[in-house]
């Protein structure tokens, strides 16, 4: 077993106990911050699996701009009662239960018999996450999609300037 494999299996287990107790805790700020934890463990496997530049912008667009958003917000709504959040188990919750473990089943067993066919069709993953990579496909194969999404978010920025203006004034 070398480093890699080990880091990996750290940052999966880190990745999987960090989602498990951001949905267990009653306190909302403490689930951002597990929610935190969670996105960095994430971006740590990007980097075991060489896609360096999904995983810097895993930490600066979600653990870095949306939840300080989500951190904002929920101090906002200044939550005081906990006791309202405290949910009873009813036969709704237990069917769903159920029937998340029923998909969750359906779902390694089709990755278990598609396994073969993955093998096949691997690439290396070195050459699709790099910046480089991901630049060259940006500005040869996708450049017009790229430049119609610039001007639908100059469009959109233009638009919130122009209501803030007006409640200005």
């Amino acid at each position: 077993m070398n480093i890699e494999v080990v880091l990996f299996v750290i940052l999966a287990v880190t990745f999987v106990g960090s989602g498990i107790m951001v949905i267990t805790r009653r306190s909302p700020v403490l689930a951002v911050l597990y929610l935190i934890l969670n996105f960095f463990a994430l971006a740590g496997l990007y980097l075991t699996l060489q896609a360096q530049f999904i995983a810097v912008i895993q930490i600066i667009v979600y653990a870095g701009a949306i939840m300080v958003l989500f951190l904002f917000v929920i101090m906002l709504l200044n939550l005081k009662d906990e006791e309202k959040l405290i949910e009873k188990i009813s036969a709704r919750k237990v069917l769903a239960v159920g029937l998340s473990a029923a998909v969750l089943l359906e779902v390694l067993y089709i990755i278990w018999s598609a396994t073969p066919a993955i093998e096949r069709n691997v690439v290396k993953a070195e050459e699709l996450g790099s910046v480089e990579a991901i630049g060259k496909a940006l500005f040869s194969d996708f450049l017009f999609p790229f430049e119609v999404t610039s001007i639908v978010l100059i469009v959109a920025i233009v638009g919130a300037v122009i209501l803030a203006k007006k409640k200005l004034d």
